[in-house]
């Protein structure tokens, strides 16, 4: 019997799983389900699924693996549903950039015998939504793991595994940290945006400024979902994070307001030399803490990851 991996949620992210599991070579039944039919429907025409399940119970019962790929404020009321439904020794995760919260749902509402391990896919993205989703939007990137306090350790491993075999770099976090950190790199930009859109829109002169806006604006302050709910739930689940990243935003703004004022062009030329040759070797630099040798040599074995990953990882 193959094992079974059940996507709910088929955006940009949950389809390109899909895809990025199917293209391993690995006999898996990829089951998908989203709350638009269509969408679903459309997954499968993609290949990203085996087959489209409308019913949420239904395309979990029997899943070895269950990934959550929706916005975080839809998680628990999903966990909920689901929790009495999961077989034995499953493996639950999802894909939402904040976790605190996440890990605290799941220790609630899963029964023990459910492993719950976060994750969080960091993708460089083009395009919006499930038409831009393609197989290889995880290769070399970090995929955060986050595993709950009772995670089972062969849970872990194996999505250590569906990880390295999708191409992307395992980077193991605890909760705490992971939000901290993504506030900072993944939540302020949009916050930012928000700040920036309003300031030229509430501006008497908006009008002009409309006329005259370039590059420069339209990628300062382009958002990478259009659906306003995701970052609305980001904010109440990181809140005391991203207003910490605020603080020190404010505190950078205002020494950048006091070189300008003194119209030190030395000390310009500094500032954006080394602002330039920090972001180049930030986007170049390896992110992950562990790579792809390193975490399969954490991998684990078992009849599922056996089965998953055969051939030369079963001695693993």
């Amino acid at each position: 019997m193959k094992p079974r991996v059940t996507i709910v949620g088929l955006g940009l992210i949950g389809t390109s799983l899909g895809l990025a599991l199917r293209g391993i070579d690995v006999e898996l039944e990829i089951v998908g389900h989203d709350r638009e039919l269509t969408v679903a429907k459309e997954a499968a025409r993609m290949g990203a699924i085996d087959r489209p399940e409308w019913n949420l119970i239904r395309a979990v019962e029997g899943a070895d693996i269950v990934v959550l790929a929706i916005p975080v404020m839809a998680i628990r009321d999903t966990l909920a549903a689901i929790a009495e439904e999961l077989k034995p020794g499953v493996l639950v995760t999802d894909t939402a950039s904040t976790k605190q919260q996440v890990l605290a749902w799941a220790e609630e509402l899963l029964p023990a015998h459910a492993s719950f391990v976060g994750g969080d896919p960091i993708v460089r993205q083009v395009g919006q939504g499930q038409a831009a989703a393609r197989a290889d939007l995880f290769q070399g990137m970090p995929y955060c793991i986050v595993p709950s306090p009772r995670a089972a350790e062969d849970a872990i491993q194996l999505l250590t595994g569906v990880v390295t075999r999708i191409g992307a770099e395992p980077f193991f976090l605890d909760a705490a940290e992971h939000d901290g950190l993504m506030a900072g790199v993944g939540h302020l930009p949009f916050i930012l945006s928000v700040a920036m859109v309003r300031m030229a829109a509430h501006s008497p002169a908006s009008r002009d400024l409309k006329r005259l806006v370039g590059q420069e604006y339209r990628s300062s302050t382009a958002f990478a979902s259009t659906d306003p709910t995701v970052y609305r739930g980001l904010c109440l689940t990181n809140a005391q994070n991203i207003v910490r990243w605020i603080d020190t935003f404010i505190a950078q703004l205002t020494e950048l307001r006091d070189v300008l004022s003194s119209a030190d062009a030395e000390a310009l030329d500094t500032l954006f030399a080394e602002a330039m040759a920090t972001r180049e070797r930030w986007l170049k630099g390896d992110a992950a803490s562990a790579s792809i040798d390193e975490a399969l040599e954490q991998a684990g074995t078992g009849r599922l990851r056996q089965i998953l990953f055969g051939g030369r990882f079963s001695g693993l």
